[in-house]
């Protein structure tokens, strides 16, 4: 490893513009398939959307939850998440040569965690002997958010030198927004009482990833999609958290999974943003 695998720039490096050797392999090839997953994933949860504020499954009178609770607007989120963990391995096998490969991995393992958790969620796994399902949920996207850091940590690793002082700033206040979200969302909150200790900590570390990863983006702007899409996963941890502790509200289906989806697209589909950056580094 010589420090710039990734063949990271700094946002005021003016030789940005310059060209760069393309390396072996070539992402044009890979472009289709990954369009392809894109565009299901979006059609899977514009689909759930939809079925959720139709009523279509109530109609149909397979689910007495209607709406959002329906089997089918449900199968279309978990199908949205599945889908993702097709991309984040299909990236790791399309990239487990290259530098890139270990962030892949660590994005691949994150997002299987997650759409676990997405199950445990959903009432899916209620076959598991939790207390609580929420509890699964936790464990898991907890999980699941210790690989993205992991990923992130090796990412930064790769990039060569990295200035500590805005990592340090960016997690430091990352630290301080997800203390103050679970303040005012769990401490002060009137339900699931036995759940509110257990959510400092999910929600420091979901804070942490966020931190790590706009630590990335203030050094190379390339992670800002990264760093955007860890940003709305703990927005959407917060607004699940809102209605966990406080109580449902209008539309908060649709706030959680439009930014909970899109957060963890950005996330996975970053492996391509990691394989380009290591493709240009390696040599003709």
């Amino acid at each position: 490893m010589d420090g710039r695998e990734f063949g990271m720039r700094s946002n005021d490096d003016s030789s940005s513009a310059e060209s760069k050797p393309r390396g072996r392999g070539s992402l044009s090839a890979k472009v289709p398939a990954f369009v392809a997953l894109w565009l299901a994933w979006a059609g899977l949860l514009a689909a759930a959307m939809v079925l959720g504020n139709t009523g279509w499954g109530l109609a149909l009178g397979r689910d007495s939850a209607g709406g959002h609770g329906s089997i089918e607007a449900t199968a279309a989120r978990m199908g949205s998440s599945l889908t993702l963990v097709v991309v984040g391995w299909l990236a790791f096998a399309s990239w487990r040569r290259s530098p890139a490969a270990r962030f892949a991995l660590c994005i691949a393992i994150g997002m299987t965690a997650g759409a676990l958790g997405d199950f445990f969620n959903a009432g899916w796994l209620d076959f598991v002997p939790l207390g609580n399902p929420v509890l699964g949920g936790i464990v898991a996207f907890g999980l699941g958010h210790i690989a993205y850091i992991t990923g992130c940590i090796d990412l930064a690793k790769r990039a060569g030198p990295i200035a500590p002082r805005p990592m340090v700033i960016a997690v430091a206040a990352w630290q301080l927004v997800g203390l103050a979200g679970w303040c005012f969302v769990a401490l002060q909150g009137t339900l699931a009482r036995a759940l509110v200790w257990p959510a400092l900590p999910y929600s420091l570390l979901l804070a942490g990833t966020a931190g790590v990863t706009s630590g990335l983006a203030l050094e190379d702007r390339r992670w800002v999609p990264l760093a955007l899409g860890a940003a709305l996963f703990l927005a959407s941890d917060l607004i699940l958290a809102f209605e966990l502790f406080r109580g449902h509200f209008a539309y908060d289906t649709e706030c959680v999974w439009l930014t909970y989806g899109p957060g963890q697209m950005l996330i996975v589909f970053s492996t391509i943003i990691a394989a380009a950056a290591a493709r240009r580094s390696m040599p003709t």
